[in-house]
């Protein structure tokens, strides 16, 4: 019998994605691909499992399983976000981590993409333009001694303020402590949220999705930034509130958004629909939240999740963890 731990991967695996996981992990840990098993025998394999790397774990596994597996000491989403999983049918002492950086760079171009065109007014020129309004003398904004804050200074933060620093933006960078290393030239904690978007003509929604962040930007804080001031969120949908965000935007012309998360997702061929009419404003660009799908993404990400699965098993410092109070109660 094989004293290697034993790993399971639960999120749906091709021949590549099943071949990068084995490849990170051996010598280190045998790993079973549940997709692949029958039903008792997932049982079986998740019954003797030491380390779990999933994605979606509510379409994943069965209900209980990992609060009812003691063995499973730690669990590896393939996700950047963990806000998505149920922390209430996780066993206390599970460790949890995200897939932090995974899809950093991909995501930072994508707040550039949309930073930029909304500086330069694209979707309000396109629009003027197809109703004949040839205003060639309104002037443009840039980013060039602009003041960007980027709210959560992960990988995500830092890629984006790495991009935004060549074109002459000052980085301020909302930390839980408060403090920030290159590439930001100040930051703060999350306590000085008013000041920090009272005097930020960009702000970029980095930040997890946990009890404390939900519903952060409201109208009240909106009101507080500047009137040309850009807003672009990569995060999740629910730290913004939705209404507000669209009165704001209704409200203020010269205010933009840049949206990549949604409030009500689709899922499975279900059509996409919004609550507010937000595509009918020409100060928003929409994207559907595919930020970091890039082509390779996915493999890398799958390669990412095993190396920090195999750091654990080293006992090796791994990266990612979440404190699960901060996600309890999000349902």
């Amino acid at each position: 019998m094989s004293n290697l731990r034993q790993v399971v991967v639960s999120y749906p695996v091709d021949d590549e994605f099943a071949s990068i996981n084995s490849e990170v992990l051996a010598g280190e840990a045998e790993v079973t691909f549940l997709g692949r098993l029958s039903a008792s025998r997932r049982e079986r394999a998740l019954a003797t499992a030491d380390v779990l790397i999933g994605w979606n774990l509510g379409r994943e596994l069965p209900a209980g399983v990992l609060s009812g597996r003691p063995r499973i000491e730690f669990v590896q989403l393939l996700s950047a976000g963990v806000d998505g999983a149920d922390f209430t049918a996780i066993g206390e002492d599970v460790v949890v981590a995200g897939n932090v950086g995974a899809y950093a760079a991909p995501i930072a171009e994508h707040v550039m993409a949309m930073t930029l065109a909304l500086a330069h007014r694209l979707p309000q020129r396109h629009a003027a333009l197809a109703a004949g309004d040839f205003n060639q003398w309104e002037p443009l904004l840039t980013l060039a001694g602009s003041r960007c804050a980027v709210l959560g200074f992960g990988g995500i933060g830092r890629a984006t303020a790495t991009l935004m620093r060549p074109f002459g933006a000052r980085i301020h960078a909302v930390t839980r402590a408060g403090r920030a290393l290159d590439p930001a030239d100040d930051a703060s904690p999350l306590a000085d949220l008013d000041w920090v978007l009272a005097s930020s003509d960009v702000v970029v929604i980095c930040l997890p999705l946990t009890v404390a962040t939900r519903g952060l930007i409201g109208a009240r804080e909106l009101a507080l930034m500047k009137p040309t001031a850009i807003l672009v969120n990569v995060a999740r949908a629910d730290i913004v509130d939705e209404a507000a965000l669209y009165e704001h935007l209704c409200d203020h012309p010269d205010f933009s958004a840049g949206i990549d998360v949604w409030w009500d997702e689709p899922v499975s061929g279900v059509p996409f629909t919004v609550a507010h009419p937000f595509f009918s404003l020409p100060n928003v660009i929409g994207s559907p939240h595919n930020s970091g799908l890039v082509a390779g993404v996915l493999q890398s990400a799958a390669r990412a999740a095993a190396d920090n699965a195999r750091r654990y098993l080293r006992g090796e410092r791994v990266t990612g963890v979440v404190r699960r109070e901060e996600y309890l109660g999000l349902g």
